[in-house]
C-alpha cells in the first residue's frame, strides 16, 4: 500500500476531449489542486492520463503541482521499427510517471492479451514507470467469481516478474468489464471483497512491488469513497469528473475522511 497513507487517485481521459478541451480542464483542476485541503496535504495523490499527443503539454500545465502525468498505453519494445507505437523510454523522457496497461477496451478493441499485457507491464517497469494494472471480470457474478478472475490476471500480468527482484511499484485498478460505462459502479459489499483480495496479494509481494496500491474504477465517482470506508487505495475516474467541480467534490469528500479519522 502506499508507505504514505495517501489515498489515490487516477483519472483517465480515454479519447474524450479534444486538444484545448484536455488542457482547459487541466488548468481547472491544477487550481482546484493548488489549494485543496487534501492535495496540499498529502491526503491525495493524483495522476491524469491524457491522450498521447498531449502528454507534454499536460506535463507543463501540472508542473507546479502535485499531480503526475502519465499515458494510456505503451509499446513493449523500447526502440525499433514499429510504426505509430510510443515507447517507455519516450514517456519517461517526456515526464511521465504512469502508463495504464490491461484496460477492458484494449483488449476487446485491439486483441490485447494476457502475453502482450504482461510485456507491456515489463516495459513500464523496466523504464521507471508505475504500470496502472487494469483488472476486472467480463461477466456479473459472484465475489468468489470475481476475485478468482482478477488474480488470474493480476499473476498473469505479472509473469515476467522475477521472484525476490525490487520491480518497483505498481496500481491495480479494479474494473469490473460490466461497470464500465453503467450508470452505477459495482456494489460496495463487492468492491470490498474484490479489493481485499487483491491488496492482500499485492501485501505479499511487498518486497518486489514496493508502495503498491489497488484502486477502484468502473463508473467510479462521488459518494463511493465514503462507503468503501478503508477497503481501497483510492478511485480510477473516468467520465465522472469530466466536470472539473466534480472532482472538487471527490476531494472534498478525501478532505473530510481525513478529518473524521484524524
Amino acid at each position: 500500500m502506499s508507505t504514505t497513507g495517501a489515498l489515490t487517485f487516477g483519472v483517465s481521459l480515454k479519447m474524450y476531449f479534444g486538444v484545448e478541451e484536455t488542457l482547459s480542464w487541466c488548468r481547472q483542476v491544477a487550481e482546484i489542486a493548488k489549494r485543496h485541503e487534501a492535495v496540499i496535504s498529502g491526503a491525495a495523490e493524483i495522476f491524469v492520463l491524457p491522450s498521447m499527443p498531449v502528454v507534454a503539454q499536460v506535463r507543463d500545465v501540472f508542473a507546479e503541482t502535485p499531480i503526475s502525468v502519465g499515458a494510456q498505453n505503451l509499446f513493449w519494445e523500447d526502440r525499433g521499427a514499429f510504426t505509430g507505437e510510443v515507447s517507455g523510454v519516450m514517456l519517461r523522457e517526456l515526464g511521465c510517471r504512469y502508463v495504464e496497461v490491461g484496460h477492458a477496451e484494449r483488449r476487446r478493441l485491439f486483441g490485447e492479451s494476457n502475453e502482450i499485457v504482461a510485456i507491456k507491464v515489463a516495459a513500464a517497469l523496466r523504464n521507471s514507470l508505475v504500470p496502472v494494472i487494469c483488472v476486472g471480470e467480463m461477466q456479473r457474478g459472484n465475489m468468489q467469481q470475481a476475485s478468482a478472475s482478477c488474480m488470474t490476471e493480476l499473476d498473469a500480468a505479472l509473469q515476467y516478474a522475477t521472484n525476490n527482484q525490487v520491480l518497483g511499484p505498481v496500481v491495480v485498478a479494479y474494473e469490473p468489464q460490466w461497470a464500465i460505462g453503467a450508470p452505477a459502479p459495482a456494489p460496495p459489499e463487492h468492491i470490498r471483497h474484490v479489493c481485499g483480495e487483491l491488496r492482500r496479494w499485492v501485501a505479499s509481494r511487498a518486497s518486489e512491488l514496493p508502495s503498491s496500491r489497488v484502486i477502484y474504477g468502473g463508473s467510479a465517482g462521488h459518494g463511493l469513497l465514503s462507503r468503501l470506508a478503508d477497503s481501497v487505495d483510492g478511485l480510477f475516474l473516468g467520465r465522472f469528473v469530466h466536470d472539473p467541480n466534480t472532482f472538487k467534490v471527490i476531494l472534498d469528500e478525501v478532505a473530510a475522511i481525513k478529518n473524521h479519522s484524524g
